[in-house]
């Protein structure tokens, strides 16, 4: 921020030529608070971004997108031939005033050369490029045609019967739609990605077969499970989806996180190659041979010989000639775990709902698209009937001319003046205005019984349209059943079978030998209450074991280990990270240490809140919650084939932990209320669960009001009579601490 000097400061500025040429202020410094600044000049520029350009609506489209597959169908590219690329950017200029490169690459995206859509909504001919490459450009515009897909029928299906509202473009000189009124959920679709200011969206594609019986089965019932009918995410370019059923609910339930993609082999033996045909949707061809380069260089890949583009006509190639005798599903192994041939998609399921950003789960995406399907076929419905009812008013009017087609004749012709010619037929026939303007712009050659009657036969059919219009409208039920067959109808016309094969995790070989070795030493492990992580060797202990800690932290466990052992951190938000001892750098007394949930690259807001150290995954961990109940869950829960680095739901989140105890056996602790009671209790009594997040077992009766407080282990000769504070069945409330014990008492 500028200092403050109390005044402002100018420069001096050319004199205008004349009074037209001057602009008010020009040239005059002012000093200004950031905070305003920021508010006058970015926020706007924020809040356009985020609604305007990078975050999609509901109806899966960006408004770019929007605009340029509106144009085209007003172009009548939905049947007629392709057009120049050239001709459909200047027209969608019309809509879009940011300049023809960037209308055009947006529309590259849309098309079916390109194949970054599972289901592209642009039918494209000529160069487009390729998503999987990052040289192959696309060719100019001028050179290259395209028109909307079949596909895009389900678009703009019924756009004209009101569905949605149409705004104004940027000079009012036309009308746009806000949104399509999109017959299934594009949403889910195709995948869609967008940065904008402080926020970001990014959104898998899904199989539109699965992702329409997920509707339709949602509109059946709210409380469907969409893992059942919704396998996983689907990409144009296929790959391997590997799966694991904990990730993929947890971003089906908060739209948030992560799965890995890793790229389709076969192996060529009689010339002894790899050849690789479908990658990662997050990588190119160019990313992958690089990064093989670099490796082989280093001497990581002595079996590699070769690494080539063999892309053609025929689609993605990439060939890896290899030694002779090599095993190549161990060497793609090793390339998934060290190049992008396995990459991780992030989900960020950021959607605009009625002009706010929210981060959504599958189940609640559907059901806001379900939302904004009923209102789309209401508002076609009510168009539909207040037509039929303007219908029938006409045919009403009609219907009384065909008592006397000879008195209308002759009123029409005995009328000196044209304007007196409708008041006269109002009053003649008894019908209003609107009746007596469609009388008289009939053709003279119809005013003869058997046209009328031909259109009198309408109004029995027009009644019954009405009452069925009618009833659509009071009854919702009825809505989604239409929203329901019109998605049968696009399943039959659209589907198209799976291109990513699902794997599953637990299937996938790993590799038991380490690529390198851990060297194995005795150290000593600290952790701290605010998360710091210490691992000290013993000769560095001896020189100096005076702990250095950040203001207000202290040691919550001291352990001695080994560094080849596992770590488990325990976070604050019901996950665990797993680490090794040896992934961290020996350090000294003297620092604060690593912080875990840095080193570990934890969520936003997560921290660790206690470590178990283990290499063999025997014991329990237990929880002990404030409500008096304690889980006692088996150590091997946590051991997992793959080299997962995160565990979701390690233990429940239905009561605050007072306390996390590893145990490898058996033995007695104390549990102490917030009352001052002290219960013993031998952990043998309390039975261990396989699932993680169990809420456990009532092991502490507390009364309403008090809490667990604390667990310690039992110090064997601590209480002069034990068996005061042990019970024969739990729950039990324990008893307040005797005479004799209470000099005894360890700080809890």
């Amino acid at each position: 921020m500028a200092k403050k000097t109390g005044k402002k400061e100018s420069v001096t500025a050319l004199k205008p030529l004349d009074d037209k040429t001057h602009i008010f202020g020009a040239g005059e410094v002012v000093d200004q608070e950031i905070v305003n600044t920021l508010e006058l000049n970015f926020m706007p520029y924020a809040m356009s971004v985020i609604m305007s350009r990078a975050i999609p609506e509901i109806d899966g489209f960006k408004p770019a997108h929007r605009k340029i597959l509106y144009m085209m169908y007003k172009m009548d590219l939905l049947n007629a031939p392709r057009a120049k690329s050239a001709k459909i950017v200047g027209q969608v200029m019309q809509l879009n005033p940011h300049g023809d490169a960037a209308i055009y690459d947006t529309m590259v995206r849309l098309s079916k050369g390109y194949e970054a859509l599972l289901y592209p909504y642009v039918d494209s001919k000529g160069n487009f490029g390729k998503a999987y490459s990052r040289d192959m450009m696309w060719a100019a515009s001028r050179y290259t045609e395209a028109k909307l897909e079949k596909i895009c029928k389900e678009l703009f299906k019924d756009i004209a019967k009101d569905t949605v509202d149409m705004v104004d473009n940027f000079d009012n000189s036309m009308k746009e739609p806000a949104l399509l009124p999109v017959s299934f959920p594009t949403v889910l679709i195709n995948a869609n990605t967008g940065i904008a200011a402080g926020m970001a969206s990014s959104i898998c594609s899904f199989n539109l077969e699965e992702v329409c019986k997920t509707t339709i089965e949602l509109l059946k019932s709210k409380n469907h499970d969409v893992s059942e009918t919704l396998l996983a995410p689907d990409f144009a370019g296929g790959g391997l989806l590997v799966y694991d059923r904990d990730v993929m609910e947890e971003i089906y339930r908060t739209g948030r996180g992560g799965f890995k993609v890793r790229a389709r082999y076969s192996f060529d033996k009689a010339n002894s190659c790899i050849e690789i045909t479908e990658i990662p949707p997050t990588t190119s061809i160019e990313a992958i041979i690089d990064k093989v380069i670099e490796k082989v260089k280093t001497g990581s890949f002595k079996e590699i010989n070769d690494i080539r583009d063999e892309t053609d006509l025929g689609g993605l190639k990439i060939t890896v000639d290899v030694k002779r005798g090599t095993d190549p599903d161990k060497l793609m192994r090793k390339l998934y775990a060290s190049t992008p041939l396995q990459d991780t998609f992030s989900c960020n399921f950021n959607i605009l709902v009625n002009g706010v950003t929210k981060v959504m789960g599958v189940k609640e995406i559907l059901l806001e698209w379900i939302d904004f399907r009923t209102e789309c076929v209401r508002r076609r419905t009510l168009f539909d009937l207040n037509r039929a009812k303007d219908r029938l008013h006409l045919l009403r009017g009609l219907e009384k001319i065909l008592v006397d087609i000879d008195k209308a004749i002759r009123i029409i012709r005995n009328t000196e003046e044209e304007s007196e010619v409708i008041p006269n037929l109002m009053i003649g026939f008894k019908i209003d205005k609107i009746q007596a303007e469609y009388v008289a712009e009939i053709k003279l050659r119809h005013l003869n019984k058997e046209y009328i009657l031909k259109r009198l036969q309408d109004i029995s059919n027009l009644e019954i349209a009405i009452k069925d219009l009618q009833e659509t409208l009071d009854n919702p039920k009825k809505i989604k059943q239409i929203i329901a067959f019109e998605l049968k109808e696009v399943i039959k016309k659209y589907a198209k079978p799976r291109k990513t094969e699902i794997v599953y995790s637990t299937d996938i070989e790993e590799d038991e030998e380490q690529e390198e070795s851990v060297p194995d030493y005795p150290v000593t492990l600290f952790f701290t209450k605010e998360g710091y992580f210490k691992k000290i060797t013993p000769q560095s202990l001896r020189m100096s074991n005076v702990q250095k800690l950040k203001e207000g932290d202290e040691i919550l466990l001291t352990v001695e280990s080994s560094n080849n052992k596992e770590l488990l951190f325990f976070t604050n938000k019901c996950q665990v990270y797993k680490s090794r001892v040896s992934d961290f750098a020996d350090t000294k007394a003297s620092v604060f240490g690593d912080y875990v949930a840095a080193k570990l690259e934890m969520e936003q807001d997560e921290t660790a809140v206690y470590m178990a150290v283990t290499d063999s995954y025997k014991g329990f961990m237990m929880f002990f919650f404030e409500n008096g109940k304690a889980a006692k869950v088996e150590m091997s829960a946590y051991a997992t084939k793959t080299k997962r680095k995160k565990l979701i739901k390690a233990f429940s989140d239905k009561s605050p932990v007072v306390s996390f105890l590893y145990i490898e056996e058996d033995k007695e602790i104390v549990l102490k209320s917030s009352a001052g009671r002290l219960l013993l209790v031998n952990t043998a009594v309390i039975l261990p669960k396989t699932t993680k997040d169990t809420i456990g077992v009532s092991v502490m009766t507390l009364k309403k009001g008090q809490k667990l407080f604390g667990v310690r282990d039992y110090i064997e000769g601590e209480f002069a009579k034990p068996y005061r504070y042990k019970s024969k069945n739990l729950p039990a409330a324990g008893a307040l601490p005797s005479a004799d014990d209470v000099g005894e008492q360890l700080t809890l």
